[in-house]
This record gives C-alpha cells, structure tokens and sequence, in this order.
C-alpha cells in the first residue's frame, strides 16, 4: 500500500498510540503527481481512481493510468502555451473532471494552481489576476462565467491567455479540443525546472467575513499532511468510494476530492450538480455505494428531513461533517435515522485537519473532538495566556518545535499580514472555543463575532443552535447592537421556514426557546425576520454586514 511508504507506522490502537506514533516521512522534492498517481499507474494502472456523474445521468470513470495520461496531456497542453514553473494559473471548474487533469498537469510542470469558483464577478477576477499576477484562466463554458472574464481582461495585465473547457468561443482556447492532439508522454522535469519541497504549489484566496481576500500558499508538501484528513478522520478505506460534498473553487476540495484519498487507496467520487436536492444527492449515494462520506452541517439538516428509509445507505461506513459547527440536534437526528456517527473536525484554508472527532474517541455532539497528531494546539485568553478548563479563548498553533506537514507558508506577498497572525512561534487561528476535562474542544465563534453583554462573554453559535432546533428557524445569524446600559444585546437575523410568520407572538416564543436551552442571560432581546441572510460567495453568513447597518 502505498501509503506506507510514507508513514513508519500505519495502524494505531488508541488516540494516545495515534498522537504519540503518527510521523509523515517528508521525501525530498515531493510531487504528488509523478510520487503518487504515476506511481500507482505503474504498479496497479487499472486501480479506479475517481467515478464522475452528473444529474442528467452523463457518467465517467478514471483509473489511476489514465488520470496519469490524461495529466500528461495537460502538462505538454500548458507548456506548449507558455506556461512554465512558478507561473500563476486560475481554473475555474466547478466540477468537471477536467479540473483533475489540469491540476495534476500544473503540479507536473511547477506552475501555481489557482483554483476558483465560478460566482467570482468582475471585481473579483480583476482583484485575483493582479494580486497573484495571474497569466492564464482556465474556465467553464458557461455565459456568466466567460463574460466576467472577458470583462476583467483590459484591467488584468498579465492575463495573457484564457482558456475553454467544454466549449469554443472567439479569443479563447480550446482545452478540450487541443487536449486530444497533445502526447500523453511527460518527463519529470529536471535541474532548475524540478519542483522543490518549499515551491509554491497552491494559491487559495480566502473569502474572510471581513477585508479583501488573503493569499493563502501552500507548498509541495500540502498533499502529505491530508493523510490526516482522509485517512484517519474522515476513515476511507484502500478500494473504498469517498464523496466529500465541495466545489473545485473551495480548498475543500482538497481536503476531500484528490490527495489523501488516492495516498490511502480510495477512489474520489464526484456528483458534478449545479442545484443541491437532497433527495438527488441521497439516491446517488444509494446507487453508487458510497462509502465514506464527508459535508457541511447544512447537507446533513436537509438529509435529516427526508425519509432516509426510501435510501439504500448500508455501504456508508463513516460520515463526517466539517465546514461550520454542528448543531447536536442533526448529530442525534441522523444518527436515529441511520445508525452512523457523525465525526466533526475543524482546520482552515490554512491548515489541514487541525482538531477532530478521531475513530478512537467517541464523538461528543457539538464538539470538534481532539487534538490531531502534529499539531500542538492551545487556547490563550484575553491577555494571552493559557486558558483553564471551561475558559473560552482563541485556539492558537505552537509552532515553535515543529510546523505541521500542510499548514500554510504564509500570506503571498503579504508579510505584515502572516507576521499579524502568525509571530513568536505562535499561529493564531481567530477561533474561539474552550475545552472540557476530558480534552474535547468546542467551538464558540470567531474572535470578532464574540458577544460582550453586562459583563458576560456570549458566543454566537451557541445562540444560532438553541433557534436552529425552533422548527420556525430556517436560517439566523447572531450578532451585538450597541446598548448603552449593557455595552452590547444579543441580536437574532431570522430566515423563518416556510409554514410560519413573522409576527410578536413568534419574537416572544423563540426569546422563550432560547432561555430553556441555553442561559437566560443569551436570549436575543432583538429579532428581525429577514428573507435571506448576507454571505460571503464561500456561503459563510458576513455578520460584519449586519453589525455595519445596526451602528
């Protein structure tokens, strides 16, 4: 298997074995492209290595041989258009199958991936090519896509190429027609064109809730510090199938649709939809025999409210849940209805999977679970010391004695930034959570989103789960309005469901709701019922917004 050869010890008894015994042996120049997926191609060429549909029942399978060819195809298809190592190159493709033959041909020449989704604007695209200094798109063919870029061409100055994947148009270049001509034949380069360890390989811009997006790098060691996250969170198995719901656009995608999969045996598989219907998503995964399974909280909420019994579910193993907290009421809702745990983890575009719900410890609903292998984690308060049991503070990554294999190299031409957050061998993650005696870590909201009311420390998540189990809540948001007797109230934004109406008996109901499950002193003393909520195009809910217009 080859993933021993990249751990010294892969099976482990018990969290404290799995802390104390995990390693990665780091080869020099690693390239995940030519060290896994051509290595796999040579020893086991018809090894299945993803299965792709798409709702209008369109099916395609890849074994590791062919994704080898195919990605060698893209890396004499960049080449012999100018692109070389070092150079930046956005792909915007949702999901198409594609976007694996360009990443892995990108990884092959040294060239920097860049990937992004498809709702990016204008502005977007223009602030994105002139930031990183991108040479080259690669695109959907799809009319909103293909005018935004077209759009940001006269202001983005080193786009000197753009490119069409699934269809022709004037100015752009075929990829798919070109791919066919192309050799599958591609040496690893060598000299000053090889890859080294320390190359920038991958380039996330991350939609933070406040500010203009950050450069996230990652180097060529990225894909190896995954193996935490596929093999030992979220539990895929050599020949299993794994789904992680994520567009190619997230870093998620990462996390979950290529590289510690296919370094642990796993087939990705991907479900290449523009509209999210549970019950599409549910008989997809009955009649591919999924496996493993990994999706944020929200796909789980709308799982929940269909009748699972209609769904042959017996091949899922393992589900695990990242990407927001999870409310305890769909951890023990899902878990009624299918006899499966759901394992929570947390980590950053930063990071890889930094906290989790490991196979040897039992899930504790609401928690992001333990420590991983690696990663030093800690929690530092208010005058940045360590915080006692029960204490809130920010999760911080000591990092001092050791980096953790995947964690990011910095902010891309932003020092200042990565030295405000990352300084004395101590990263800080802008997280708020606290831990329990047993050393289970719980999430309480970003360090900005913390509510102060007459002198109580109120978290936002704790208030948006107590409305989330209100079968009148769809969606809400929980953010502070100035007060001038208690410093700051608690203020609930609500999406209501669709049965019910706004109205003062409902404001009292909810305050009431909240008042039993959790403390009384967390009720939302104002709600405002809205028809949708601000978010960022990541989907993350911009309470920066809503605290902007209650000033």
């Amino acid at each position: 298997m080859l993933l021993d050869r990249f751990l010294p010890k892969t099976e482990f008894t018990s969290y404290e074995d799995f802390c104390e015994n995990f390693k990665i042996n780091v080869p020099e120049n690693f390239n995940f492209a030519f060290d896994v997926v051509d290595v796999i191609a040579a020893e086991d060429p018809e090894k299945n290595a993803m299965v792709w549909c798409n709702p209008a029942g369109a099916e395609a399978r890849f074994s590791f041989a062919e994704m080898s060819r195919f990605s060698n195809k893209a890396a004499n298809f960049f080449k012999a258009h100018g692109i070389k190592k070092g150079d930046p190159v956005m792909l915007i493709l949702k999901r198409r199958y594609e976007f694996w033959f360009c990443l892995l041909g990108l990884h092959k020449i040294g060239a920097i991936c860049i990937p992004a989704t498809h709702l990016l604007t204008k502005k977007d695209i223009v602030y994105r090519c002139n930031a990183a200094d991108i040479k080259m798109i690669v695109s959907v063919a799809e009319d909103d896509v293909i005018r935004h870029v077209e759009e940001a061409e006269p202001e983005s100055p080193t786009l000197v190429k753009k490119v069409l994947v699934g269809g022709s148009k004037e100015g752009w270049v075929d990829f798919n027609a070109e791919l066919e001509g192309m050799s599958d034949k591609f040496d690893r380069p060598v000299g000053s064109e090889a890859t080294c360890n320390d190359d920038i390989m991958l380039l996330y811009f991350t939609s933070g809730t406040t500010g203009m997006p950050k450069m996230v790098q990652h180097d060529f060691t990225y894909p190896l510090g995954h193996i935490l996250t596929a093999r030992y969170w979220q539990n895929v198995e050599d020949g299993g199938l794994h789904l992680t719901v994520a567009d190619t656009g997230w870093a998620k995608a990462m996390w979950g649709k290529i590289y510690g999969q296919w370094i642990s045996g796993a087939s990705v598989f991907v479900y290449d939809y523009d509209k999210f219907v549970p019950s599409e998503l549910l008989s997809v995964i009955s009649r591919y025999k999924i496996t493993s399974f990994c999706a944020p909280p929200t796909i789980y909420r709308f799982f929940i409210k269909e009748d699972l019994t209609k769904y042959d579910l017996s091949s899922l193993k393992y589900c695990v849940i990242a990407g927001e907290p999870l409310n305890p009421e769909v951890y023990h809702q899902f878990l009624k209805a299918t006899g499966l745990k759901l394992y929570e983890g947390y980590g950053q575009t930063e990071l890889t999977v930094t906290i989790a719900n490991y196979p040897w410890i039992d899930p504790k609903p609401g928690s992001m679970g333990k420590p991983s292998p690696g990663y030093s984690v800690g929690l530092l308060n208010d005058e940045g010391k360590p915080c006692e049991i029960g204490e809130e503070g920010q999760i911080v990554i000591y990092t001092d004695k050791s980096i953790p294999v995947g964690m990011f190299k910095g902010y891309y031409r932003d020092p200042e930034m990565t030295k405000k957050v990352w300084n004395n061998g101590i990263y800080y993650t802008g997280d708020m959570a606290w831990k329990d005696e047993d050393g289970y870590y719980w999430f309480v909201g970003r360090a900005d989103d913390l509510i102060k009311s007459s002198g109580y420390r109120i978290g936002p998540f704790e208030v948006e789960s107590a409305l989330l189990e209100h079968p009148a809540v769809l969606e809400c948001a929980i953010t502070a309005v100035p007060d001038p007797i208690r410093g700051q109230v608690v203020k609930a934004t609500v999406v209501l469901t669709k049965n019910y109406k706004p109205s003062d008996e409902l404001v009292k109901e909810l305050q009431e709701h909240v008042k039993k499950v959790t403390a009384p002193y967390k009720y939302p003393r104002i709600i405002e019922f809205v028809d949708e909520l601000p978010k960022t195009i990541s989907g993350k809910i911009r309470r920066v917004e809503i605290r902007e217009k209650d000033k």
